[in-house]
């Protein structure tokens, strides 16, 4: 681990103007790539107390052995070499997207003599037109198909073109007419490469022109009583709708924008980017990337803006780029791509109508992206084992946790307490084992005093199963003693190696002083704070940082994030059964059945309480003994107080009230639902 203050520039050597720096290796590799719009500031910022550093950050500096800088005139000419220098020395310390895979796109070769329409994939040439990307080869092809009706553009490879010629006979796509056949002489290449143009237009989105022109063509055919010419003009319309028809139109207008979102968490990012031309989606492509460098949103969003169109210039670049968050450099990424494209482009994020609609559209497809990525990253053994050996490495632990439970305390305001428990055994989620408490020691909020209880509480019964099995006197355990009589297994009986709280020292603390006094010894106890993705000891002052690309941090935090989804969801499940309770939840012995069967015969509770007791025992299934229990304790429950409509002065019935309690709030809740005292709930 290299010192940086073994490296750091002398005073007054580094400028105050804008630049491109780099920071190399002890092998003189580069590893970090930036750009600053002033380089005195920001790369005196590298060298300050490591302490106040971020860990990424701090393991970067300490990792290089020595920095370097180019002066530029403008912060545009920062921002190309920026890019031509990642591209150039792939830094391990930057953010790079990566496609999952390759996309392909829709291409038309307009550099040869007879233009051919094919799928193309990998980097794109000069002199081909391309349309897409699309998310897969099949699309295309359906969409060719359609359309070599209307425009017989050749799509057959070179060595069939040339057979073709030789033998002087088309191929089938000539003889069927999806094919011009200029191979035997039907077309001039002139004709044939017009109608490549056309297709061209119409993929390009100029397609409102050329309908309107078919159609004329169809009715001046039909009025000469050149009915079969007017049929086949009428199935070319139909062929080219349906073309249309597979890609949904989004604005009424012709726009061509480029949609970015992102989804990330503390360890990674995904982006979606939907292609608009023509007012409709023509392609949609994705990335994954780790986030090496401690970058925000709107980094990531300059990193993806440069390496999408780092290589593309003209139309390639479309008039609108509509982001999640707009760059620090907004005016220099600006004048950027408008460089690139030529003409001005609009750098903006949408704040209404069908661009935000569908923006959110965009970020839906990155967050599924983010969890599928997430999940095939689970899903391998191979790094699962890794994930594990890394675990009971950091930790110290004799050997791989391969039962984890993971606990998470959730409350709204101090109401409603309730805590998680979930389970992964082998790096998998084992959701058959998950538990859910109640806090019941005490009321109000006390995210410690919460934790310690619910620990408590597991470990009495894990200890009470132990004893009723017999491991306490020493004797052996079978798998039958493990499981109850239909065959699953005991509620706590299997301990787990590890215990991880969701939370800094103070929930550690509390965790191991239940254990503690429970006598047991043999449970490893961790913390993953969420602020730096830090996992706190027991009785250790600092944290244990685990590396930025450890498949075991990965893991804890997906545990982690797995107990506060599960504790979420349900302190709100007890937070809307609290307010839809009514006075017939509180008579002993009557079920939901009769509940509603009550409430479905007279109509409301309102109706029921001023029931006499002979009618409440015509209700089918409820008794004499039920309708006084019934009777009594609809007696007791006062009434509450009517509710009245603000607007209008209206008393509103019993009934409506009651629905209108039950149903959730027009904006969605005004309260906020807090999660432990160390941290704040993540969105």
């Amino acid at each position: 681990m290299a010192d940086p203050s073994s490296y750091r520039p002398k005073p007054g050597q580094i400028p105050d103007s804008p630049g491109v720096y780099r920071f190399r290796d002890e092998h003189r590799r580069v590893i970090y790539v930036g750009k600053a719009k002033s380089l005195r500031p920001r790369l005196s910022s590298y060298f300050q107390d490591l302490a106040n550093l971020h860990p990424r950050t701090r393991t970067m500096v300490t990792t290089a052995a020595s920095v370097e800088w180019t002066v530029v005139a403008t912060e545009v000419e920062a921002l190309q070499l920026e890019y031509s220098w990642i591209k150039e020395f792939d830094p391990r310390f930057n953010v790079k997207y990566r496609d999952d895979k390759s996309y392909p796109h829709l291409a038309v070769t307009m550099n040869e003599e007879f233009p051919r329409v094919q799928v193309m994939r990998g980097p794109k040439k000069k002199g081909v037109r391309y349309f897409g990307p699309y998310g897969h080869a099949w699309a295309i092809r359906e969409t060719v198909d359609l359309m070599l009706r209307v425009f017989p553009v050749r799509t057959c490879s070179a060595g069939v073109f040339k057979r073709s010629a030789q033998i002087g006979r088309p191929c089938l796509l000539g003889y069927i007419g999806k094919c011009a056949a200029p191979c035997v002489g039907r077309v001039t290449p002139e004709e044939h490469r017009e109608l490549a143009e056309d297709f061209c237009d119409f993929m390009a989105g100029r397609t409102g022109t050329y309908l309107k022109r078919i159609e004329q063509q169809m009715v001046i055919a039909a009025e000469d009583m050149e009915y079969e010419k007017a049929a086949r003009l009428r199935d070319d319309i139909g062929a080219l709708k349906r073309a249309l028809e597979k890609n949904a139109i989004v604005f009424n207008d012709a726009t061509d924008a480029d949609l970015i979102a992102l989804a990330e968490d503390e360890l990674e990012a995904a982006v979606q980017i939907f292609h608009v031309r023509g007012g409709r989606v023509r392609g949609q492509r994705g990335w994954v990337t780790d986030k090496v460098e401690n970058v925000d949103t709107a980094g990531l969003v300059e990193h993806a803006l440069q390496q999408l169109y780092g290589e593309e210039s003209g139309e390639a670049v479309p008039k609108e780029v509509l982001v999640p968050a707009l760059p620090d450099d907004t005016v220099a990424v600006n004048q950027w791509l408008t460089a690139k494209r030529g003409s001005n482009v609009s750098l903006r994020i949408p704040q209404r109508g069908d661009k935000k609609d569908l923006m959110a559209t965009v970020q839906r497809n990155a967050q599924q992206s983010l969890v599928l990525h997430k999940t095939k990253r689970a899903s391998d053994l191979t790094t699962r084992s890794r994930a594990l050996e890394e675990i009971a490495e950091a930790l110290g632990l004799d050997g791989a946790p391969l039962r984890i439970e993971c606990y998470d305390i959730s409350h709204l305001q101090g109401d409603d307490v309730v805590a998680s428990m979930v389970v992964f055994e082998d790096g998998l989620a084992r959701k058959s084992e998950y538990r859910r408490f109640e806090i019941k020691s005490f009321e109000g909020q006390d995210d410690v005093r919460s934790m310690h209880e619910v620990i408590t509480r597991r470990f009495k019964r894990y200890l009470s199963a132990k004893e009723k099995t017999g491991d306490l006197m020493g004797g052996e355990i079978s798998e039958e003693q493990l499981q109850d009589d239909d065959g699953r297994p005991k509620r706590f009986a299997y301990p787990p190696q590890l215990v991880v709280v969701d939370g800094g020292q103070p929930q550690v603390a509390a965790a191991q002083r239940a254990l503690d006094e429970l006598g047991i010894d043999d449970v490893a106890v961790c913390g993953l704070a969420k602020r730096l993705e830090e996992v706190w000891l027991p009785d250790e002052d600092d944290p244990v940082v685990l590396p930025r690309t450890s498949e075991g941090l990965y893991l804890l935090q997906r545990v982690r994030d797995e107990a506060h989804r599960f504790a979420i969801a349900y302190q709100r499940t007890k937070r809307a059964k609290r307010f839809r309770a009514g006075p017939l939840d509180d008579v002993p012995g009557l079920g939901e059945t009769r509940k509603q069967a009550l409430i479905k015969h007279f109509g409301s509770v309102k109706k029921l309480r001023s029931a006499t007791i002979d009618q409440i025992c015509e209700v089918p299934g409820v008794g004499r003994r039920t309708a006084e229990t019934v009777a009594a304790a609809l007696a007791a429950a006062a009434p509450a107080a009517p509710a009245v409509n603000t607007a209008t002065g209206e008393i509103i019935e019993e009934d409506g009230a009651a629905a209108s309690a039950a149903a959730p709030s027009p904006n969605g809740g005004s309260t906020h639902e807090q999660h432990t005292a160390a941290e704040q709930p993540r969105a």
